[in-house]
């Protein structure tokens, strides 16, 4: 560790005075790549002109060996100057990993979080969050064409990227060593999607699919009616807010106020569509479908524009029958036992609209882009409460809506050296749960009790009780920014650009308990959930509501950040590279209690940050020989915390059945990275890596939890200090089969394999302290133990990709297998264990061919995951007991597909 610090320190005092340089690439099968702060790359023209008519490298086809995926960065582009090389990993002068369109679809993976959980040092969790090198989602940064997207999740400030689905993607970049021309937030890597640019030729695909799983398809599962617009991911208007709570809403008033008629709201909340959940028989296949287009025309003399565009549907089931148990004490006494069935439905919608406008060297870009995705949630819950030794069952029912929209214009000009990019957008997220039901039901197993072999809500929170929650959020983010990049001399390329982001959130949740007095008899508790919030129920025993975040039912974030930076490309040598940069940072980030009631709160849960930074980078490459290349990089980066995160606000995860609540105490990570790499490429797209790197972070962010009442409530503190160190390997092999002819003779044999280690610990001494609001400052071992893991650390990636392919036409097969070794998702606190998943090993298998049918192509795709039907696993152990938090049987799913091109 002491010789990557100072390998770090000597790079920081070579970057001190630096200003910035950039790496460009150009865009392949004849689109314009219009990156989204840079230009095509002027070197690399003059590149296409020397070797055009020739043979590419290692003697194959000039085109073929120039083919590279479409990638949109900010401050330009990513490909290192002069060489013939085109391999963006290879040529790149920063670290990456780039998946095509090409090899996004060898994974068959339908979203793009699945496709990234097979690059080195990356894994997904369950919510679509992805995380780098074991460090969690907070310290990944996603991008879209380079440009910053705001998440719909009220857990995080990163947008889960299981909501873009593949068929939308151009490309997907993964940077792992930080440079300037990047936001600050940079800790185990940036992840840039590329959305499909503008074709040449004219272009219409339309496909669809069916699948079905072994836990799921054909059995039989739980559900509400809801609306009749649900099975296509809207409302049509059941779920609006009732004009009564709509009409308390806007008054200011507070539920305990006199003029409040508590009944009249209590009477519109009992609607049978939501409340009511049934057995559904036979649950249906999943289906999807899409339709994507282009074309382009020719516009004056030197002029070309065109048109993408692409919608598409999937409406997926999926049945979890989950062990979820918690401990009294550290020797893991039971609490409580309890199994909870859940039926999820989950509706995609998207849609993406491109144009794309070339005049002479001039080039501009304008990209929309919507997603909406909507899960439809039921869970019928039993269990056993052991410190009262009543048996209770509760019904969950949701609807939660996540929606993006996003638009942004880029523009590129070149006037001969000087290149000048403009950039700005708009995007709003949105999330909406309204109607979050739950009731709970109890059973006293009293012997003198007249009904204490039933389940009856008497609605006084001790003998049942009953609950509704209404959820808003609304993340509005204006982005900008300009790049001038200017060629000095041939071995010098220099760029600065400026950026703007600015970001508002708005959050609400309004939850209220329907409250009975104590003259409600037993019996009435025995009625089912829509029949007990019947009018007649409510009016003649006096039903009220008890509002349970009145305290902080809302609150206004924002996150404003003005940035400069600068960056020096240097060749000074075809052989050497040293790409170096700083960035500065100003930014504000604040949380405030937002006032929706007449008389104000004075509530102290709320956060003001304002930090500057100066983070300088650089990168060294070094080509030993034709084959082996060096790398060496060092630099300093940030992690803000999530607005989610400081928001003292209750917040229900429906993936993984827990609730989260904030600390506005939370303050900024810093993070000291260093890195070094040797990269051989023994043959065409075939290579083997090898990285070591390191991390020292001061005040990470760590999640911790708590257990009340058969709830685990994970919150967040800042830990004093954590160090993370470990090593990569990487080997990929494409080898022609043509040496063993007859039906081998078209064919090639493709192996991709890596592997991530990695160690961190965290560092408690005595005397340090944590801010836990509202509490303020404790000890930090109260949070944290010395030595221990970071959170979402696995100490074992493994991916391997074996497949066979056809070199004359669409016919592959991949047999694909992923590891991952234990990881904590959440501290224990009272002196009980870390929570800990265990991924394991997944194998999935996909096959795709074109067949022609009728004369028409066609492209087929089969697939199978989860062959062996690798459970989840989320438990407590202290090495003797062991509990099980979040544990549930997955199955194994097929599915095929098939898409016709006109």
């Amino acid at each position: 560790m002491s010789i990557a610090k100072t390998f770090t320190g000597l790079l920081f005092v070579s970057t001190a005075l630096t200003i910035p340089g950039i790496a460009l690439a150009q865009g392949t099968g004849g689109a314009p790549n219009t990156g989204a702060e840079g230009s095509a790359n002027t070197q690399a023209e003059d590149l296409d002109v020397l070797t055009d008519q020739v043979e590419g490298v290692d003697g194959q086809p000039e085109e073929e060996a120039f083919e590279q995926p479409d990638v949109s960065i900010p401050g330009g582009e990513i490909v290192v100057t002069g060489r013939r090389n085109r391999d963006i990993s290879r040529s790149s002068t920063q670290i990456v990993s780039v998946l095509s369109a090409e090899q996004i679809a060898r994974t068959g993976e339908g979203d793009i979080a699945g496709a990234l959980s097979r690059v080195t040092g990356l894994s997904t969790a369950g919510n679509g969050l992805v995380y780098v090198r074991g460090l969690g989602d907070r310290y990944s940064l996603a991008l879209l064409n380079g440009l910053p997207l705001p998440s719909p999740q009220p857990l995080s400030r990163v947008v889960p990227l299981d909501i873009f689905p593949t068929n939308i993607i151009a490309s997907s970049l993964v940077q792992k060593t930080y440079s300037a021309n990047f936001p600050g937030e940079f800790g185990g890597g940036v992840i840039n999607l590329t959305t499909r640019a503008v074709p040449e030729e004219s272009f219409l695909t339309i496909g669809g699919g069916i699948s079905g799983d072994s836990q799921t398809t054909g059995f039989d599962g739980i559900a509400y009616y809801g609306s009749d617009l649900d099975p296509l991911g809207f409302d049509d208007g059941t779920r609006d807010v009732p004009p009564a709570l709509r009409d308390f809403f806007a008054s200011g008033n507070r539920l305990s106020d006199l003029d409040v008629d508590q009944q009249a709201i209590a009477k519109q909340l009992g609607d049978p569509n939501v409340v009511l959940t049934q057995r559904i028989g036979n649950l249906p296949l999943n289906f999807s479908g899409n339709i994507t287009g282009g074309t382009s025309v020719d516009v004056g003399a030197d002029g070309r524009l065109g048109l993408i565009a692409t919608a598409s549907i999937s409406n997926k089931w999926r049945n979890r029958s989950i062990i979820s148990q918690t401990a009294v004490n550290a020797d893991l006494d039971l609490d409580t036992d309890f199994r909870d069935f859940t039926t999820d439905n989950r509706i995609v919608v998207n849609g993406l609209i491109g144009l794309g406008l070339e005049l002479g060297d001039h080039r501009f870009r304008w990209t929309n882009l919507y997603i909406r995705d909507s899960l439809k949630q039921s869970q019928l819950s039993v269990g056993e409460d052991f410190q009262s030794d009543f048996s209770k069952q509760i019904q969950n029912t949701g609807w939660f809506e996540r929606q993006l929209l996003d638009s942004q214009i880029v523009g590129e000009l070149e006037f001969g050296d000087l290149e000048i990019d403009l950039r700005g957008g708009y995007a709003q997220t949105k999330r909406e749960a309204p109607y979050e039901y739950s009731f709970e039901y109890v059973r006293t197993n009293i012997a003198g009790d007249p009904l204490g072999d039933r389940f009856v809500n008497v609605l006084d929170r001790q003998r049942g009780n009953a609950s509704v929650t209404f959820s808003d959020l609304q993340e509005d983010l204006y982005y900008g920014g300009i790049d001038f990049g200017y060629r000095l001399t041939d071995w010098l390329r220099a760029t600065v650009g400026y950026a703007y982001t600015d970001t508002d959130r708005f959050s609400e949740r309004r939850e209220f308990l329907f409250d009975a007095s104590t003259e409600f008899p037993d019996a009435v508790g025995l009625l089912r959930p829509d029949l007990l919030l019947g009018d007649a129920i409510i009016d003649f025993f006096d039903i009220g509501l008890i509002e349970t975040t009145q305290n902080d039912p809302a609150f206004d974030a924002g996150l404003t950040i003005n940035a400069g930076y600068g960056q020096l490309q240097i060749n000074p040598f075809d052989r050497l590279t040293l790409d170096v940069g700083v960035r500065y940072e100003d930014a504000d980030q604040t949380v405030d209690p937002a006032q929706v009631f007449t008389t104000p709160l004075n509530s102290t849960a709320g956060t003001a940050l304002s930090r500057d930074y100066f983070l300088p980078a650089a990168t060294l490459t070094f080509e030993a020989t034709p084959e082996l290349q060096l790398r060496l990089s060092a630099s300093k980066t940030i992690a803000r915390p999530q607005f989610r995160e400081l928001i003292f606000q209750t917040y229900y995860d429906p993936d993984t059945n827990r609730q989260f609540n904030g600390n506005p105490f939370l303050v900024d990570s810093q993070l000291m990275n260093a890195e070094a790499r040797a990269e051989y490429y023994f043959a065409r797209n075939s290579k083997f890596s090898l990285a070591g790197f390191y991390k020292d972070l001061d005040n990470p962010i760590e999640a911790y939890s708590s257990f009340s009442d058969n709830e685990q409530v994970t919150s967040f503190a800042n830990a004093p200090k954590a160090q993370l160190y470990g090593a990569e390997a990487e080997f990929q092999l494409e080898y022609d089969l043509l040496d063993l002819g007859g039906w081998f003779d078209s064919k090639r044999a493709v192996a991709i394999a890596n592997y991530t280690y990695t160690q961190s610990e965290i560092s408690v001494a005595e005397g340090d302290v944590t801010q836990v609001f509202p509490r303020g400052a404790q000890p930090a071992s109260n949070f944290f133990r010395d030595g221990a893991a970071l959170t979402g650390q696995s100490d074992h990636l493994v991916n391997l990709q074996l497949g066979l392919e056809d070199l004359d036409r669409l016919q592959q097969v991949t047999l694909l297998l992923s590891y991952a070794s234990e990881r904590v998702t959440s501290r224990g606190t009272n002196a009980l264990p870390d929570i800990v998943e265990d991924p394991g090993l997944r194998v999935d298998f996909v096959a795709r061919e074109e067949l022609d049918f009728l004369n028409q192509p066609l492209t087929l795709k089969f697939e199978v995951r989860n062959i062996f039907g690798r459970d989840n696993f989320e438990y407590q152990s202290n090495g003797t007991n062991r509990i099980e938090i979040n544990t549930y049987e997955v199955g194994t799913s097929v599915s095929l597909s098939v898409a016709a091109e006109f």
